[in-house]
Formats: structure tokens, C-alpha cells, sequence
């Protein structure tokens, strides 16, 4: 596992999308003749990466046309045009603004008539592209990835949760702060899924990811704190902030 700790969001933000970008330019450079696979997660903690490899790839050259995507999740019940779907999330914020083909961006599905076919295709499709090569997440207040809540297992997979009142209420900002407008419920990759991927960054800015990241950091990998899970992928990036890191211990760093 490394740390990398940033000054601000905005530096954080831009050092993330590099590492990206570093990636995406190696797998081509190593000629393997497929496509880059890249896992993308959704919410505040991203945006500064999507708008900087925005940025490289008008300024800089950098093209997503033989990238393929997976998404952590999508809520259940929403469909794709729906303004809080993380479908219309990834078009407003990345996908409309760069080279991708949307044929190959791919997100569970959140009005699949069966959810378990669903996630059991989800699964297959990562395995058929390859696997994932970077998987790229945020940090939840509550040491949630994607959306494994507190709880799940090590070992889980694409799968449909029930979300705690906890994420619902930090989410009831996108539906016009009204927590009953929250869905009760999503589509997400499991932790498992996640350490399948041969590299992980995970991204925790803000005051409010300082404690699960010191917990996650300090104590013993739990299934009550989802991001120390992924302590044993054998490349594990922890990228924050100056203010998320200021409670960790001077040992620990």
C-alpha cells in the first residue's frame, strides 16, 4: 500500500488525473492490442480529476479511444436519462467531453428488471474485457467504496445493496436535500471486485474522510471499514489531501 498526500483538492486532483493519464499512455505504449480498462467511480470526489483529464485531453493530446469503462455503481430505479442517475453523471461530467466511444462505457444497469442477472452480467463483461487495469474510487464518510457499505464482505460482489441512512442523507444534497427522494438502494461492484482490478487508486479529500481514513489506516483491516479491505491488493494507492491526512499518526506515515 503507498500514501500520497497532496496540499489541496486541486493538487490532488491533478496528480490523480496524471497518474491516469501515465497509465493509459504505458498500456499503449506496450502494445497488448486491447483496451485500456478503466474503473470510474461517481459523487464530488472525482470531478477535479475528470475536469483535469478533460484538460489533457484538449490541451494535451490525451485520447480515451481505446479505453474501455466500468462504474462502481448506479442507484436502483433510476434510468440512464435521469438527472441523478450516475449515467447522466458520467455524460455531463466526462464521457461528452472527451474521445470515448460510449459503446464502451458500461454501468449496471439501475432499471434492469433483474437485478441478479444483471450484476452476474456485469461481472462477465469485466472478466470478458480483460479485467480492470486501474480502478479509480472515492472515500465515503462512513468508509464506504462504491457503495459496500460498512459490513460487507471482503469477498463480495456486484450485487444489490440497501444503503444506509448515513449515505442516503449525504446524498439527499443531489435530490434537493430531501432524504425521502434519496434511493433506498443500488447496484455495486463488490469489494472483491474491486481487488480483482491490478491496480487500485482511491481518493479521500476533505475533513470529513479524515477519520475513516486514520481508521482505515491505523487499526486492523475490517469489513465495518471497507477501505482497510484493500490493504492486501498488492498495488494499493491511497491519494488525499493535507487536510484529510492531519489526524494520522507521524508512525503510521
Amino acid at each position: 500500500m503507498r500514501l500520497v498526500i497532496k496540499k489541496d483538492y486541486e493538487e490532488l486532483s491533478r496528480w490523480a488525473a496524471e497518474y491516469v493519464a501515465a497509465r493509459i499512455k504505458a498500456h499503449e505504449e506496450a502494445g497488448s492490442g486491447r483496451p485500456f480498462v478503466l474503473g470510474l467511480p461517481t459523487g464530488a470526489s472525482p470531478l477535479g480529476t475528470y475536469r483535469e483529464l478533460i484538460r489533457m485531453h484538449r490541451e494535451c493530446g490525451l485520447s480515451f479511444a481505446r479505453v474501455k469503462t466500468f462504474n462502481m455503481d448506479e442507484y436502483l430505479g433510476l434510468g440512464p436519462d435521469h438527472p441523478q442517475s450516475y449515467h447522466f453523471y458520467m455524460r455531463e461530467n466526462f464521457f461528452n467531453a472527451v474521445d470515448i466511444k460510449l459503446e464502451n462505457t458500461r454501468l449496471p444497469d439501475g432499471l434492469a428488471p433483474d437485478s441478479e442477472a444483471e450484476c452476474r452480467a456485469y461481472e462477465e463483461a469485466i472478466a470478458a474485457a480483460g479485467g480492470i487495469d486501474l480502478f479509480l474510487g472515492g472515500l465515503g464518510s462512513n468508509g464506504h467504496i462504491a457503495f459496500n457499505e460498512p459490513g460487507s464482505a471482503p469477498d463480495s460482489r456486484t450485487r444489490a445493496v440497501v444503503l444506509t441512512e448515513e449515505t442516503r442523507s449525504a446524498n439527499a444534497r443531489y435530490f434537493g436535500g430531501d432524504m425521502e427522494k434519496a434511493p433506498k438502494m443500488a447496484l455495486t461492484v463488490g469489494i472483491g471486485t474491486i481487488m480483482d482490478a491490478r491496480e487500485v487508486l482511491i481518493i479521500a479529500s476533505g475533513n470529513a474522510k479524515a477519520e475513516p481514513l486514520k481508521s482505515a489506516l491505523e487499526n486492523g483491516p475490517s469489513p465495518w471499514m471497507p477501505l482497510s479491505c484493500l490493504r492486501g491488493h498488492p498495488r494499493f494507492l491511497i491519494l488525499c489531501d493535507e487536510e484529510t491526512a492531519a489526524g494520522i499518526k507521524r508512525g503510521t506515515l
